[in-house]
């Protein structure tokens, strides 16, 4: 009879694997089964062609992996507002490679709504809406939106969007408005209403929106002190206009970032029909970049320039380019940079701006890891310039808008409101102005959704 001879294993061999030693991409696995519980209204075609990937994993990464690519593709689409992934051996299989993965969803519900404030340059307002999200089952998404705002705004909207080809990376969207707007700093009012076109699509580069706007504009004179500049040119205006805007954007943050640039090109085209024709250029440009203490640098530049497609004509006060402002050339009234009549601004062909800023981090770093984290500091210096355009003599034009330029300088305080807006208290020092600007020196308070 053979003896057993037994012995303690090594402290080492008693260990359970460790994550790191265990190669998942070298673990095979096939999915046998693939199940999606709590759907609704939600179509079988959308979520067979989804979760198909699924099924052509060889390995237990690559189906964890997919697995995990498909939840954030069906939530960036829309479908569901809560998904869980499970995972589990095939249990109708003798195969211990054989796996099922599950899919615990929950829909949205049908109409959702609720009442919010919305933030624009340096004005409110409250926003009533209504959502239907998922409304056909294939990731289509409905709102019915009113908004009432303190500067005498107020405007509705319907609008539907839907990916194409259940991509959610393209999407189409289009539908009607009316807004009805005050300008008092060119001293006017309007009412738009219109339709629209938009189709949003990714490239190797950045993304883009290719949108056409349909819309019937009426001007009117915003009081008796309303310039004759501004009047002449009150009435009906019916614009149609194709527009492109490419984004490419890496900064960290959108609204205080410390590192990444930003590029923005737009161009746009009226003159599809209607009385308004024109053809306009707009370039964005951003840098960022982090030094010591967590100090910012942050350069800025902007222009534009646009010209009538038949010379003989003007272009409309409501279409030309203003500048000025708490967020842009600050040290300026809003809209106060440029030629005016009888206080009204009356805008121009083409602008430039540019700002350099210092960030950093409130002193002592008050309330560090939290709400501090909202505030920074800053210095900057700002300048720019707004004209009309001589096209028979784009040179003289040029050096024009070199010379005779605005700028400003000053510090102050930089509250972030969420990842959409920022505010501003400055203290500024208006350098250089010319005949008929609105300067606003000392204390300027801004609020808003664009900066520079």
């Amino acid at each position: 009879m053979g003896a057993v001879h037994a012995k303690t294993p090594e402290p080492a061999a008693m260990q359970p694997p460790k994550d790191d030693d265990i190669e998942f991409e070298k673990i095979p696995a096939k999915v046998e089964r693939v199940v999606v519980e709590g759907v609704g209204r939600t179509k079988d075609d959308i979520i067979i062609k989804e979760v198909r990937p699924i099924l052509e994993a060889s390995t237990f990464l690559e189906m964890v992996q997919r697995s995990h690519e498909v939840k954030m593709r069906m939530e960036k689409l829309g479908l569901f507002k809560r998904i869980g992934i499970f995972i589990d051996t095939f249990r109708e299989s003798s195969s211990v490679d054989s796996y099922e993965v599950t899919f615990e969803v929950r829909e949205f519900r049908p109409v959702s709504g609720g009442i919010n404030t919305l933030i624009g340059n340096n004005d409110a307002s409250l926003l009533f809406g209504l959502k239907l999200p998922n409304l056909l089952g294939r990731g289509e998404k409905m709102n019915v939106e009113y908004t009432h705002g303190t500067k005498q705004t107020r405007g509705y909207s319907v609008m539907f969007s839907k990916p194409v080809n259940a991509n959610p990376d393209i999407l189409l969207s289009g539908g009607i408005y009316q807004y009805h707007g005050s300008y008092p700093w060119s001293g006017y009012k309007e009412t738009d209403s219109g339709l629209d076109l938009d189709l949003t699509f990714p490239s190797f580069l950045g993304s883009h929106s290719l949108r056409w706007d349909g819309v019937w504009r009426d001007l009117r004179a915003l009081s008796r002190t309303t310039s004759f500049a501004v009047r002449e040119q009150a009435g009906h205006s019916l614009k149609s206009s194709l527009k492109h805007v490419f984004v490419r954007d890496q900064r960290d943050d959108s609204i205080l970032p410390s590192t990444g640039s930003l590029l923005r090109l737009s161009q746009e085209y009226a003159g599809l029909g209607g009385n308004v024709e024109f053809s306009k250029q707009e370039l964005e440009l951003q840098f960022n970049k982090s030094f010591f203490w967590d100090t910012v640098l942050q350069l800025s530049l902007a222009g534009g320039v646009m010209r009538p497609l038949h010379m003989k004509d003007d272009i409309r006060i409501n279409d030309r380019f203003f500048l000025g402002g708490p967020l842009t050339l600050r040290g300026f009234n809003m809209k106060g940079v440029g030629p005016h009549s009888d206080g009204n601004a009356l805008g121009a062909e083409a602008y430039w701006v540019c700002a350099a800023h210092i960030y950093t981090p409130m002193p002592f770093r008050p309330g560090r890891g939290g709400f501090g984290d909202l505030f920074r500091t800053h210095l900057f210096i700002n300048a720019g310039n707004l004209g009309n355009i001589n096209f028979n003599n784009l040179l003289g034009s040029a050096r024009e808008m070199g010379q005779n330029l605005r700028w400003a300088c000053g510090g102050g305080v930089v509250l972030r409101l969420g990842r959409v807006a920022r505010m501003e208290l400055n203290y500024v020092f208006p350098m250089a102005l010319q005949q008929g600007d609105s300067a606003n020196p000392g204390l300027q308070f801004g609020i808003g959704l664009s900066f520079l």
